[in-house]
């Protein structure tokens, strides 16, 4: 069963749109809930009415994979996954997996579209040259928000 065990938002673009140029300096905030809108995303976040149907209207991120790279790549102990610029760290599932499928969690439901394939912005994140390429094929998940409804961590 998947957990959600963080959610991030931030008001602000920091690396999409910023190729070639410097990162933004939006945070990254930790909240304890946030209201998923069917169409438009989550409220207060970035992506928020970015354009119709969008495919990342939600992002997931594994914590366990989060979990692995701070480990493989010798981050410290409080790094912070919500640096990977996805909403929601989840424990208990195979994000990849939920490509093409339709899922819930807490009574919410997703359509998963495609993997958040890391870029070159994940070494500037981590500051770790190697971040990067650790993460292809574990990037995340970008989804589609199917029905209203609010997510909690915890």
């Amino acid at each position: 069963m998947m957990r959600v065990e963080k959610l991030f938002i931030s008001p602000g673009h920091n690396f999409f749109g910023h190729s070639g140029g410097p990162a933004g300096t939006h945070p990254t905030l930790p909240v304890s809930e946030i209201e998923c809108v069917p169409g438009h995303g989550i409220t207060g976040d970035r992506f928020f009415d970015f354009k119709e149907n969008y495919k990342g209207q939600i992002t997931f991120f594994s914590a366990k994979v989060f979990e692995d790279m701070r480990v493989a790549l010798g981050l410290p102990e409080g790094s912070c996954p919500g640096a990977t610029r996805r909403n929601v760290i989840v424990s208990g599932a195979g994000l990849n997996a939920l490509i093409g499928q339709q899922f819930e969690i807490q009574g919410v439901r997703f359509d998963g579209v495609e993997e958040c394939r890391p870029c070159y912005w994940m070494n500037h994140a981590y500051r770790d040259e190697r971040a990067e390429q650790w993460l292809a094929g574990n990037g995340g998940l970008r989804a589609r928000i199917l029905t209203h409804g609010f997510l909690r961590a915890g």
